[in-house]
């Protein structure tokens, strides 16, 4: 039997629905939880900043949960600047208040880079904003080479069977009403593939777009190379 009854999927990345590794990560712990007999609901941030009305049923449903959940993609070393807005919004709005339950936050982190570890900093500004919106920090789960997900489901088996069981093993643990086990963390950070093989497929991906879009011949162009300025010497 859960001991958490309502959890809230944020999905910090502004793609669309079906591109978003944040939105697959995200939507498999969704179900997870589910299956615990936790209630879920899920909100796109950059579509419920739109409007003040969808701002606002947002931070209502935050408001009511047990469970809030950040998923993410890394933009250089921290958060999208919409879902850091969003999460200034939802701890203004806490502060005031006092809860008579303290929900957990946990955050899920993806960056491009083969290595995992590029999500520490944002990791930690996430742990920062639960202190400063007293909640309770459920952990930071990161994941490396994010690119290889590109929105596909996540499988218990594949490149992606241990995301799948950090994430089935957070899930239990979230509806036990505990944080993500070490477990999960270590899993996580497991990476899906040799970096070598995922930096070649990301630059067989490179070329093959830029052929899509007429310039594969010039992807060796140095348009600001010193050698091709001509420099007026007074």
């Amino acid at each position: 039997m859960s001991t958490i009854e309502r959890a809230v999927l944020l999905i910090g990345s502004a793609k669309r629905s079906g591109e978003s590794t944040s939105e697959a990560l995200g939507s498999y712990l969704m179900t997870k939880l589910n299956s615990h007999g936790v209630g879920a609901s899920a909100f796109a941030v950059h579509r419920a900043l739109r409007t003040p009305d969808r701002t606002a049923a947002l931070l209502d449903a935050v408001a009511g949960c047990d469970l809030l959940v950040l998923a993410f993609p890394l933009y250089v070393d921290t958060l999208p600047r919409l879902a850091t807005q969003m999460l200034e919004l939802i701890a203004a709005r806490r502060r005031p208040v006092q809860r008579a339950r303290t929900p957990w936050f946990l955050a899920i982190a993806n960056c491009g880079f083969p290595e995992a570890e590029h999500n520490d900093v944002a990791l930690a500004i996430c742990e920062q904003f639960a202190a400063e919106a007293g909640m309770r920090w459920a952990g930071g789960l990161a994941v490396g080479a994010g690119g290889a997900i590109h929105g596909d489901a996540v499988h218990e088996r594949g490149m992606t069977h241990n995301v799948a069981r950090a994430l089935d093993l957070t899930a239990a643990a979230l509806a036990a009403d505990q944080p993500a086990p070490p477990q999960a963390v270590t899993l996580m950070r497991t990476p899906m593939m040799p970096a070598k093989l995922y930096t070649f497929m990301g630059n067989l991906g490179w070329h093959r777009m830029a052929q899509v879009n007429g310039v594969w011949r010039r992807l060796g162009d140095r348009p600001f190379s010193t050698s091709d300025l001509k420099i007026e010497r007074g």
